[in-house]
C-alpha cells in the first residue's frame, strides 16, 4: 500500500512538471508545418457563424467574411513583406499574444483585400458597438482586445443566427445563454441585446480564464467549448499552447484565433490598406428608459416620429416589436434627443392604437425569427428561378449572380450546401445584374408607378397590415382584392399592386 501511495505521488509530480513545462515553453511557429492546412484551409467552415448585416440597407452580406472561397482554393496574399506585418503586430499594445505566421497572413489578406467594403461597414458599426463592449470589459477587468470577438462571431450583427442556433453579437447557444441569466422567450431574446449579451459574454470569458489561465486558449474555448479544448490538450500530451494543440482542435476553431489576430491588425491598420469606414444610421448617442407596461415599438415610432427600423436597430432583443413588461420592467433604448419627448408624451404613446397593436392577428409573423436567419430581399430586386446544372455548386452559383451562399440557402430554405441537377433555386437579382445577364431588358424594367398603381416589393417581415399602413387610404382587403390573393399570406420578393387613395 505504501509503495502504491509513493508511486502515485511520484506520478503526480511527474505529470505536473510536464504540464508546467508545456505551459512555459513557447514553441517556434513553423510556417512550413502550418501551411499544410493554412493556405488551402476551408475558410467558409472557419467563419461560418458570420451572418448577414441585418440593418445595413444594402445587399452587403457577412454570412462569412471569407465567402466565395471554396475548399482547397488558394487565397491570394497581399503583396506586403512579412517583416512589415511582424513590425505592425508588435506595435499593438495587447496582453493577448498576437503572433504572425502564414495562416494569420491569409486572414489579414481576406480582411484587408478581399472584403474591404464589408470591413469598412464593420468599422463604421464599431463606433456604436465598441464603447458598449469596452465599458463591460472594463467592469469585469478583462482585456479590451475581446471587443474584437463579435467581429468574428457575428460581424457586429445583433440578430445573427448560426445554423446551429447560436444567436446575437456574441453568438450564444440557447443553453449557454440561459446559464448566464439571459432572458429567452417568445417575445424577448437577450442574446440579441448588446448590453445584456456583453455582460454574459464577460462572465463566460472570466469563467474560461479560471480554467486555462491563458487568454489564447480562452478564445479557442469560447468558439468550440472547453470540452473540445480539453480533448485537444490531452491529445497533445498535456501541452497548453494554442499552436501546439492546433491540429487537435476542431477544424472550424483552427482559424478562429488567426482570425482574431487578423481582426486586431485590421482595425489598427485599416488606413494603411485604404479601407474607408462607412457611415451608419444608428445614432451614436442614446439613452435608456425602463418600461413598466406592455408597449409596442410601433406606438413609439408613430407618436415620436422615429423610424421603426431605427427603433429595431436600437432594441434588437424584442423579436415581435413588443416590450412585454407585464411582470417586470424592460429597457427601451432611444436616441438621446428623443428621451424628453417620450417622457412628455408617455400617456399618449401607451394609448395610441392600443387595441390595434396588441391584436394577435396583427402581430409580426415570427417565422423570420427562427434559427435560420431570413435574408431580406433587396428592394427593387428581380426573382429569377435558376435551374441547377450538372457540376454546379452553391459557390459557383453565388459568384455567377453576385449574391452569397448564405443568401441562396436562406431564400430557398436550405440548411446545407447540397444541390442536385435540375433543381430550381430562387435568386433575387439587382436590375443591373439581371440586365447584364440578359434575363430582362432595360425596356422591361417597369417604372414605380403603372397606370395609377404602385408596385410594392414585399420584404421579410411584411404583412398585409404593415404594407397597407404605408399607403394612404389602403387596407389589407384592398390589396387582396386588387392582386387576386387567395389568402392574407405574403412572401419576401412578391410584388403587389397598390392603389393609394387621394
Amino acid at each position: 500500500m505504501k509503495k502504491l501511495i509513493k508511486y502515485s505521488i511520484v506520478l503526480f509530480l511527474f505529470l505536473n512538471i510536464n504540464f508546467l513545462n508545456a505551459q512555459s515553453t513557447k514553441p517556434v511557429i513553423k510556417d512550413s508545418t502550418l501551411e499544410r492546412v493554412g493556405l488551402s484551409c476551408d475558410f467558409n467552415n472557419n467563419l461560418d457563424s458570420l451572418l448577414n448585416l441585418w440593418y445595413v440597407q444594402q445587399s452587403v452580406d457577412s454570412s462569412n467574411l471569407l465567402a466565395g472561397i471554396e475548399p482547397d482554393s488558394t487565397v491570394p496574399l497581399i503583396n506586403i513583406p512579412d517583416s512589415i506585418y511582424i513590425k505592425r503586430l508588435s506595435k499593438i499594445n495587447s496582453v493577448i499574444d498576437l503572433p504572425y505566421n502564414s495562416i494569420v497572413k491569409s486572414y489579414i489578406s481576406m480582411y484587408t483585400q478581399n472584403k474591404k467594403e464589408l470591413v469598412g461597414v464593420m468599422i463604421g458599426l464599431s463606433d456604436y458597438y465598441f464603447p458598449i463592449f469596452e465599458e463591460v470589459l472594463d467592469l469585469y477587468q478583462l482585456p479590451q482586445e475581446f471587443r474584437f470577438l463579435p467581429i468574428i462571431e457575428s460581424a457586429l450583427n445583433p440578430r445573427a443566427v448560426s445554423r446551429a442556433g447560436a444567436t446575437g453579437l456574441w453568438q450564444f447557444m440557447y443553453g449557454t445563454g440561459r446559464m448566464y441569466k439571459l432572458t429567452i422567450n417568445s417575445y424577448v431574446d437577450e442574446r440579441r441585446d448588446p448590453v445584456a449579451a456583453s455582460h454574459a459574454a464577460a462572465r463566460f470569458l472570466k469563467d474560461l480564464y479560471s480554467i486555462y489561465k491563458d487568454w489564447t486558449l480562452v478564445i479557442a474555448a469560447y468558439n468550440c467549448g472547453p470540452g473540445n479544448v480539453n480533448k485537444a490538450i490531452r491529445r497533445a500530451g498535456g501541452k497548453k499552447n494554442y499552436w501546439d494543440i492546433y491540429y487537435y482542435l476542431p477544424r472550424e476553431t483552427r482559424g478562429y484565433v488567426p482570425a482574431f489576430i487578423a481582426a486586431n491588425y485590421t482595425f489598427r491598420y485599416y488606413k494603411e490598406h485604404n479601407i474607408k469606414p462607412q457611415a451608419i444610421n444608428v445614432p451614436l448617442t442614446s439613452d435608456t428608459l425602463m418600461v413598466n407596461k406592455l408597449l409596442h415599438l410601433q406606438q413609439v415610432s408613430e407618436v415620436l416620429g422615429i423610424p421603426i427600423n431605427l427603433l429595431r436597430d436600437l432594441n434588437p432583443q424584442y423579436k415581435l416589436d413588443i416590450i412585454p413588461a407585464r411582470e417586470r420592467a424592460f429597457a427601451l433604448k432611444l436616441p438621446v434627443d428623443a428621451v424628453g419627448s417620450y417622457i412628455d408624451k408617455e400617456k399618449q404613446i401607451y394609448a395610441y392604437k392600443d387595441s390595434v397593436y396588441f391584436n394577435r392577428k396583427n402581430n409580426i409573423n415570427p417565422i423570420k425569427y427562427t434559427s435560420s436567419y431570413q435574408y431580406d430581399v433587396p428592394a427593387g430586386s428581380i426573382r429569377y428561378d435558376y435551374r441547377v446544372q450538372t457540376g454546379d455548386n452553391l459557390g459557383f452559383i453565388s459568384e455567377k449572380f453576385g449574391v452569397t451562399v448564405a443568401q441562396l440557402r436562406s431564400w430557398n430554405n436550405m440548411y446545407g450546401n447540397m444541390i442536385r441537377a435540375n433543381q430550381k433555386l430562387a435568386v433575387y437579382l439587382s436590375q443591373r445584374v439581371a440586365t447584364q445577364l440578359g434575363i430582362i431588358t432595360p425596356a422591361q424594367i417597369s417604372p414605380k408607378i403603372e397606370s395609377g398603381y404602385i408596385v410594392h416589393t414585399v420584404k421579410s417581415g411584411d404583412t398585409l397590415w404593415t404594407i397597407a399602413r404605408q399607403y394612404p387610404g389602403v387596407t389589407g382587403e384592398d390589396i387582396i382584392k386588387i392582386n387576386n390573393l387567395k389568402s392574407d399570406r405574403v412572401y419576401p420578393g412578391q410584388t403587389l399592386k397598390i392603389k393609394p387613395k387621394s
